[in-house]
């Protein structure tokens, strides 16, 4: 770890000195790609200092405890003791900055809650999940905005892809994408025998056009008339639309809006988001393969969470951690979850880590 700490400092000052010669300085493009590095390398490098100064105060105040005065070892014992602590909260400090850096955490996210197996059960469940994730939102302040929502016959959700909207919203939620299964007693069952269903949620990074680029020529646009509720239009004009992403196959349908061009806008953020999301995963599984000792393969289809309702419990398996607040979480207090799960994938993060240098990278463009 202070192997990399002191590359990087080297780094810093490589930089610092780069960026006052004229030849960086002529180049406003290399200056500004420089200056940036820079800007990202600074807080790691300061707080390594800070370190190192606490270090060579220690070591000064061990040499104190040394001497024949009384009066001095003890005002030495007790610096020892004021440093000591101070460098192990930098010392957490700097494992927290060492962790590279995910481009997408500051973006907002498409979230998709979908019914699986278990039917009218399943469907309930995913009203639950919707729900949990709006009532978590609103504890955040974030802005949350229903772009398409197919209810079932009894009240629960087979389908809802929502928008969010807010300060950091990926990094809080990019762990939530899973199956997510629960277990409990069905109003319908007689016997009062436990049945088991799932529902699957997808967090995508919103991606703008700078991210992923849609040609025309790559693009089918249908429209048609809406089939859900919507008053007087419904039926009689062709505000649906349905787009078709010919090279990948991608096909998203919006109807919720009466206007065929709010319905085409919201279509294409869902669709861009999941384009995205197919390049990030690409990313990941070529990392993947590179990797030993993963947790899981970070496969969509993997079981994340269970729901157990007669033990009021909620078990992450991905960490083997549990709680006994399901009450509390699916009203969306979802901090506990949120802040143990992601704990340990920045400790995993730390360790698999090659470089500390921080990469501006993103999925390649298409």
């Amino acid at each position: 770890m202070f192997d990399k700490l002191t590359t990087v400092e080297s780094r810093y000052n490589e930089l610092m000195a780069r960026l006052g010669t004229a030849e960086v300085q002529s180049d406003q493009s290399e200056y500004r790609k420089a200056a940036k590095t820079l800007s990202e390398l600074e807080p790691l490098v300061q707080k390594f200092r800070e370190y190192k100064s606490v270090e060579q105060d220690i070591a000064g105040a061990t040499e104190l405890l040394q001497g024949a005065d009384t009066d001095m070892r003890e005002l030495a014992a007790e610096e020892v003791k004021s440093l000591a602590a101070r460098r192990n909260v930098l010392l957490q400090e700097l494992k927290v900055l060492l962790v590279p850096k995910d481009p997408n955490d500051e973006k907002n996210v498409i979230l998709e809650i979908r019914a699986g197996t278990g039917g009218d059960e399943a469907a309930l469940f995913a009203g639950e999940l919707f729900r949990m994730y709006t009532r978590y939102a609103e504890r955040q302040r974030w802005k949350l905005d229903v772009l398409s929502s197919s209810e079932s016959g009894t009240g629960g959700l087979k389908e809802s892809i929502v928008s969010i909207e807010g300060k950091g919203v990926y990094s809080r939620l990019k762990y939530e994408s899973g199956v997510h299964r629960v277990q409990r007693v069905p109003a319908t069952e007689a016997s009062g025998r436990i049945h088991t269903s799932t529902a699957t949620v997808a967090v995508l990074p919103e991606a703008e056009e700078v991210d992923i680029q849609i040609n025309d020529k790559d693009l089918r646009i249908d429209t048609f008339c809406s089939s859900g509720p919507g008053g007087q239009s419904v039926n009689t004009t062709y505000s649906a639309v349905r787009l078709t992403h010919l090279p990948t196959g991608l096909v998203v349908s919006q109807q919720d809006e009466k206007s065929q061009i709010k319905n085409r806008a919201k279509a294409m953020k869902v669709l861009r988001a999941r384009l995205y999301e197919m390049e990030m995963q690409k990313q990941q599984d070529a990392i993947a393969k590179e990797r030993r000792g993963q947790v899981g393969t970070g496969e969509r289809s993997e079981k994340i969470r269970t729901y157990n309702f007669p033990q009021s419990r909620i078990t992450d398996h991905r960490i083997n951690f549990t709680t006994h607040r399901l009450h509390d979480v699916l009203e969306g207090d979802l901090a506990e979850l949120v802040d143990e799960v992601t704990s340990f994938y920045n400790a995993q993060k730390l360790k698999d880590a090659t470089t500390v240098e921080p990469e501006v990278t993103g999925p390649t463009k298409q």
